[in-house]
């Protein structure tokens, strides 16, 4: 029998938590984003589950869309980052994919490629600075292409503090592309999950769901009141036991012995570790759910295996019991606050030792 180390992908939860942006912004088309093998989830189980349903997906690169036009995914397909290089836009119009412009070079390569490109997204810059076209630029390009090839136009931009949204650049990124929408009379896409949760205004004609998607807080904090987009996790990470033993107050745990105990204490092994991609740099009192209460991390993360208090649920714990290391009981989010990072890393950082099982709850 192989370690019980997996993850569980509820892919009943992926589908409600998608119905509970489409109700959010009901007169949007949503787009699944499923980048990074669905935020750690399986983009091809989850491009297949949500085949019939999704308005399309948005995937990083073309890579990823070309694997899931070769396992039957028909639904539109958008790539975020757009050409890499010319050839790209002949793959994009062998495989029927959109493309995203967002540099003058790909407006280039455009121009001398052999067949036109079916939709088109143009990015504009409007503050984040990290991707996107200037006014100017994309004023040339729009003059420079035939009007067969934008047709099927759409002008996006990307929130740069859309997690906080009492942050005023919020406003000032939707009117800067809202007063460019005007100018050319093209349809919008600005919103990510923080906005189709939280501001009803920059709701487009495509709205882009991505952590949200997969029953993460989209404003990244766990106390957040996200009650507007009733989410269910769909990933659960557990880990079993594999070693129990008691040690005495003041002895050390783990390479360093950066934790001593404070008391005699009863000590849990999981086997997962970094090699997992559960972050090394975890810290005492990061917390895990075993038994109906949480349970902390004590001493280092080591390649595979970690290493938990138990002394309060002892008398409940055996080998093989499984901990969850995020998921139902224990939001991902909350783990990410002690870990000083997001949700979006831990759930996208996990290995290919994990193994997934995939239900339908």
């Amino acid at each position: 029998m192989p370690r019980q180390t997996f993850a569980n992908i509820n892919l009943a939860a992926v589908l409600h938590n998608y119905h509970q942006a489409q109700q959010a912004a009901p007169h949007s088309k949503t787009m699944a984003v499923i980048k990074a093998d669905a935020y750690g989830h399986g983009m091809l189980p989850v491009a297949q589950y949500l085949q019939d349903v999704a308005d399309g997906f948005a995937v990083a690169f073309i890579d990823e869309a070309i694997a899931l036009r070769e396992h039957g995914i028909t639904q539109p397909i958008l790539v975020l980052e757009g050409a890499h290089q010319p050839v790209d836009f002949s793959l994009a119009q062998e495989h029927d994919l959109w493309m995203v412009i967002h540099q003058p070079e790909q407006v280039s390569w455009l121009l001398d490629a052999d067949e036109p490109i079916p939709t088109l997204w143009f990015k504009v810059d409007t503050g984040l600075h990290r991707l996107g076209l200037t006014v100017a630029q994309l004023e040339h390009a729009l003059a420079s292409l035939p009007e067969s090839a934008i047709e099927n136009t759409v002008l996006m931009g990307h929130f740069a503090c859309a997690d906080d949204p009492s942050n005023e650049f919020n406003a000032l990124q939707m009117e800067r592309l809202n007063h460019i929408a005007s100018t050319y009379q093209l349809p919008i896409s600005m919103a990510n999950s923080p906005a189709i949760a939280a501001d009803p205004a920059s709701h487009g004609a495509w709205n882009r769901l991505g952590i949200a998607l997969y029953g993460s807080e989209p404003m990244n904090k766990s106390s957040e009141d996200t009650s507007k987009l009733s989410l269910r996790p769909a990933m659960q990470l557990s880990a079993g036991i594999i070693g129990l033993r008691t040690i005495k107050q003041g002895e050390g745990v783990g390479y360093g012995q950066t934790w001593h105990a404070s008391r005699d204490s009863v000590i849990a092994t999981l086997a997962i570790g970094y090699g997992d991609g559960y972050p090394r740099h975890a810290p005492t009192g990061t917390p895990a759910w075993l038994h109906g209460q949480k349970i902390p991390l004590v001493g280092r993360v080591s390649m595979d295996m970690i290493t938990f208090d138990v002394t309060d649920v002892i008398e409940q714990v055996n080998i093989a019991d499984n901990v969850e290391l995020w998921g139902q009981h224990l939001s991902v989010t909350e783990v990410a606050e002690h870990v000083s990072t997001i949700n979006y890393e831990l759930l996208t950082r996990i290995s290919s030792r994990v193994s997934k099982r995939y239900h339908y709850d």
